[in-house]
């Protein structure tokens, strides 16, 4: 028999759900380093099936009931993605504005004429040239999250 104010339904695609970290919603790196918190915020709130949030996360949330938490690993692929060499691109410093101070790690918005803008981080200054980077930062990362699923607003 359920306990009061639990529900037995279970977490399936097109369900809103509010989702909250254990300990605040925390996501961790292979080496323990903690990548994203939410000490102290909200709850995240997501429709599965709608791709608000990464692959693996929703794959891991479908079948979870309100009250249930887990800690579950997500591999690259079905993260940010693998790290791809050809989003490095090299650009000649010439084509920076002057009043732009770049340094390796800052990161960038370019806008381009089509599309939608491209965030980048700087990875490399040498020479004459600027290595600018357009994969994630979490690009080539196994992810651990450790969640609890607080209610399944509402069901599809």
């Amino acid at each position: 028999m359920p306990k009061a104010g639990k529900t037995t339904a279970k977490a399936k695609e097109g369900d809103i759900v509010k989702v909250h970290y254990k300990v605040h919603y925390t996501g961790k790196l292979k080496d323990e380093s903690i990548f994203d918190s939410s000490q102290g915020g909200e709850p995240l709130e997501i429709t599965l099936g709608s791709e608000q949030v990464i692959p693996g996360f929703e794959k891991a949330m479908i079948g979870m009931s309100a009250g249930d938490s887990k800690t579950f690993e997500i591999v690259a692929e079905e993260a940010y993605g693998l790290y791809r060499e050809e989003l490095l691109v090299k650009i000649d410093k010439e084509q920076i504005p002057d009043d732009l101070r770049l340094e390796p790690g800052q990161e960038l918005v370019l806008r381009q004429a089509e599309g939608p803008p491209i965030r980048v981080t700087v990875a490399d200054m040498s020479g004459q040239s600027v290595t600018l980077d357009a994969n994630h930062p979490l690009a080539g990362e196994d992810l651990t999250f450790e969640v609890q699923l607080l209610e399944i607003i509402s069901e599809s």
